[in-house]
């Protein structure tokens, strides 16, 4: 097996430069991003004034030991800890791993917190905190010190909790991808072995919806964290604090369905809801939707992430791009042994041609997304249930666009 790759080679180091500054503006709280070795991979956000003014009278050398330990627990333990720093200060440690191997880590922190939990970090018999009666005999550095961010012991463990969903589901779609593109390499090294071609497609497949599931485009997580931010500077906690929660859920319902096939309707448009709730607080409105979907289709099965990619679709394509916004309709029902699931929006529409190549695959030009994964979610459901079945597309251009899928009736219940 080869050496574990470092995390500036696994993720892009702009996505992950824009998360580590949304979240320190959203938080409070200072950040940076290290390597498995405690290396800094990214600029620091957010980097306090009192924790400066150590560093240029001391060195490093301190804060660099107080970081390693609370790296190392966290690695150890395989989740975020939360410490006190050798200077007074709480901080945090996110483990990342890819693979379960253990690949860097998110320290943030320099923050204050209860009295009371500061004390009972105190007396941690691994704080490497020096003497505290002396710690603020410079003046300077105490005032220093009284200006620095203020929080509490539950806002900086639900900030670690987000931050690992976050990095965690970066590494597993890396993690993914990464197979994807060794399983093509093996299937152009396996095309002549006509013998093991339904093998070979087979896992294809496989890797496609792997890779389909992880596809939420990356730039959502940072604009999700920006709007946080600002909604945290109009009001005190209780929407954050419902936004922070409804976007935890969300990342953790992908890295649970990295490995699942199928699920209900109702897990779907759970899903789909949370999504559309977080987006609408992002667009400020101009997102609305209605979704409907009969009681006996809820626990009928279909292949997991079939219905996001249009949703996203109608997000890049209806409501970004117009001040107005757009509306989203998905209704769900089932007759005559068959579940029929369909997705309209009021956006621009298209004509044939461009529907053509959305189902080809070739995708559309411009735009955030290329029109593959709904060629993939075509494909699967025609690979899972055979040709009759998949996604049809009625647009014209003018009209809006109306997306028809159409699939065996399973249940749960069967």
């Amino acid at each position: 097996m080869s050496e574990p790759s470092n995390l500036g080679d696994i993720l892009d180091l702009d996505v992950l430069q824009k998360i580590q500054d949304s979240f320190a503006e959203a938080t409070g709280l200072a950040a940076i991003i290290v390597d498995r070795e405690g290396n800094p991979i990214l600029e620091y956000s957010n980097f306090t004034p009192y924790c400066t003014k150590v560093r240029e009278e001391e060195g490093c050398e301190g804060c660099a030991a107080s970081d390693a330990l609370g790296g190392k627990q966290s690695a150890q333990c395989m989740k975020p800890q939360i410490y006190l720093c050798h200077k007074g200060l709480v901080d945090m440690a996110v483990p990342i791993f890819l693979a379960d191997e253990y690949v860097g880590a998110i320290l943030a922190g320099q923050a204050r917190i209860e009295p009371e939990i500061m004390e009972v970090l105190k007396s941690d018999p691994n704080s490497k905190m020096t003497n505290w009666e002396k710690l603020f005999e410079d003046e300077t550095r105490k005032a220093l010190y009284d200006t620095t961010h203020r929080s509490s012991y539950k806002k900086i463990r639900e900030a670690a909790r987000l931050m690992y969903t976050i990095a965690n589901y970066l590494t597993e779609l890396a993690h993914v991808n990464r197979m994807q593109q060794e399983l093509h390499e093996k299937d152009m090294e396996l095309v002549e072995e006509v013998k093991r071609r339904s093998q070979t497609e087979a896992a294809l497949m496989e890797a496609d919806l792997k890779a389909l599931q992880a596809q939420i485009n990356p730039h959502f997580l940072f604009n999700v964290l920006n709007t946080i931010g600002r909604v945290a500077l109009l009001e005190r906690a209780e929407k954050t604090q419902e936004l922070i929660y409804q976007f935890s859920d969300l990342m953790r319902y992908n890295l649970k369905q990295n490995m699942a096939v199928a699920e209900s309707v109702r897990e779907s448009l759970d899903y789909v809801k949370t999504y559309l709730s977080i987006q609408s607080c992002r667009l400020a409105g101009r997102l609305r939707y209605e979704i409907n979907a009969d009681e006996d289709t809820l626990d009928c099965l279909i292949p997991v992430m079939t219905i996001q990619p249009f949703i996203e679709n109608v997000i890049n394509y209806v409501v970004e791009p117009r001040a107005a916004g757009g509306e989203l309709k998905i209704r769900v029902s089932r007759s005559g042994g068959f579940l029929d699931i369909s997705i309209e929006d009021n956006g621009p529409g298209m004509d044939e041609e461009t529907v053509s190549r959305i189902l080809s695959g070739s995708g559309v030009s411009g735009g955030k997304s290329t029109g593959i994964g709904i060629s993939n979610v075509d494909k699967r459901l025609k690979y899972y249930f055979g040709q009759e079945y998949g996604v049809r597309i009625k647009s014209r251009p003018g009209e809006g666009t109306r997306i028809l899928i159409h699939i065996p009736d399973r249940s749960v219940k069967e």
